[in-house]
């Protein structure tokens, strides 16, 4: 841990969100003394401030160290089973939205249904598509002539339609 007061543009080091490893990170928002948003200084993401993974555990070992032997066994097995669900990031939720979208289009349909995808075909809203790199996909939304947005199992792509 560090000696040096924290300040805005100073350093310190936190759990990467988009590296998923403890690293370097610039302090771009404090409230008081306490870091609230920070910026890798590895893939330059920014995100909210979280402890190193290693002083996490380390402070769970003192926690569970301290605890006496029969509580802690009842307690965190029953908060971890209960707000598994409810501590869904916003990213996850998303993606398993976008997933369930996708399953729910694609759900019975036959694999001749799905044209194959050119970029010189015009699809329109609902048509099923089939994508040598991305898989089988349905057509969410025609943004304009020459765009539209397809929904696959992994997300959404705006992809080119109807080009000489």
């Amino acid at each position: 841990m560090t000696t040096k007061k924290l300040r805005t543009g100073g350093e310190v080091d936190a759990w990467c969100t988009k590296c998923r490893l403890d690293l370097t990170h610039r302090i771009i928002a404090m409230v008081g003394d306490v870091v609230k948003k920070v910026e890798c200084k590895t893939c330059m993401s920014h995100h909210l401030y979280r402890q190193p993974k290693s002083e996490r555990e380390s402070r769970a070992a003192a926690r569970a160290a301290s605890r006496s032997s029969g509580e802690p066994r009842a307690t965190s097995s029953a908060s971890t089973r209960g707000g598994g669900v409810e501590r869904l990031t916003a990213a996850q939720r998303a993606e398993r939205d976008h997933t369930l979208a996708w399953e729910r289009a694609i759900a019975g349909k036959p694999s001749g249904a799905f044209k194959p995808y050119r970029i010189t075909l015009t699809f329109g809203e609902g048509e099923l598509i089939h994508h040598s790199k991305f898989g089988d996909g349905v057509v969410a939304k025609v943004i304009d002539r020459g765009k539209i947005e397809i929904l696959f199992k992994d997300g959404p792509r705006t992809m080119a339609h109807g080009q000489p």
